[in-house]
């Protein structure tokens, strides 16, 4: 299908609509796809790599697959991948943690210093390249829940050229601060090496969560739904003590990334989409 076949921008309400596609938050993913379409069809140069930084557990892998849904829908070739996808091994995160002994934000993944940042920079280029690539996955079910990287034949297979990459994860943008605790600073010294993943993006889209509080709810409740369906998942207190370790990381880190945005290859990334979400994960701007 070629691109704009569907007609203009207005038509990605069309498509998210559609009843396959219901969604209590369909106002802000109708927005957030209107302005990733919006900004690939001004783009000078395709594919467009599109950061989207959010807290945990407020939904960014559901939105990305949505705005590559209409995406795809209007005659593009997009697909999406998150900063999880490039986590360290089980094993090299169990060696991480032996070398910061009683350091809890290298205990276990998600902090500053536990990705294959080159395996994720080396991925982001061959997308953008357009040559065919294999983007990791990463199986959090593993090793009861601390989780470990797929193997290489459950890896998603690409054929490029792309229009569009949706980047996301909830530290993406992320910069090192002048002062941290002590526990953070393993991490702050680590965020350095994360500008090359900045480097390669055109744009970004930002949510944040109105208090940190939340961003523990909506961990604890997504581990909940997964014991529910009977997925390997972290108890009640273990998915608690997991998320309430990243606390102090929003809070050292994430003011610096909405005051003053995000750097790549040296100047400011255009921020596409900003919105504040409240505990039921809907945009703040959205009540009445």
């Amino acid at each position: 299908m070629h691109p704009g076949m569907l007609g203009g921008v207005s038509d990605v309400r069309a498509i998210l609509q559609n009843p396959a596609m219901q969604s209590l938050r369909v106002d802000r993913d109708v927005r957030v796809a209107e302005a990733c379409v919006s900004f690939l069809r001004r783009a000078s140069r395709r594919p467009v790599v599109l950061g989207l930084n959010g807290p945990q557990g407020c939904g960014k892998s559901t939105l990305s697959a949505r705005v590559v849904f209409a995406m795809n829908a209007l005659g593009y070739r997009a697909i999406s991948c998150s900063i999880d996808d490039f986590y360290l091994t089980y094993d090299e995160q169990r060696a991480l943690a032996k070398t910061h002994p009683g350091n809890r934000t290298m205990e276990y993944r998600g902090y500053p210093g536990t990705h294959d940042v080159a395996l994720g920079t080396m991925t982001l280029d061959a997308l953008v390249a357009g040559a065919s690539a294999h983007v990791p996955r990463y199986n959090k079910a593993a090793h009861e829940g601390r989780g470990d990287r797929a193997s290489r034949f459950e890896w998603l297979a690409v054929e490029g050229p792309l229009d569009a990459i949706i980047f996301e994860g909830w530290m993406l943008g992320f910069t090192p601060v002048a002062a941290v605790p002590s526990e953070l600073e393993p991490a702050n010294r680590a965020l350095a090496q994360y500008q090359d993943w900045a480097d390669r993006l055109d744009a970004m889209m930002l949510l944040r969560a109105r208090a940190l509080e939340d961003i523990v709810h909506w961990r604890v409740d997504a581990e909940r739904a997964r014991r529910e369906k009977g997925e390997p998942a972290l108890s009640e207190q273990e998915s608690r003590d997991y998320i309430e370790r990243f606390i102090p990381a929003y809070a050292t880190w994430g003011p610096a990334l909405w005051d003053a945005g995000v750097r790549g290859k040296g100047s400011a990334l255009p921020i596409c989409f900003a919105e504040t979400l409240g505990r039921d994960r809907l945009p703040t701007s959205d009540r009445s």
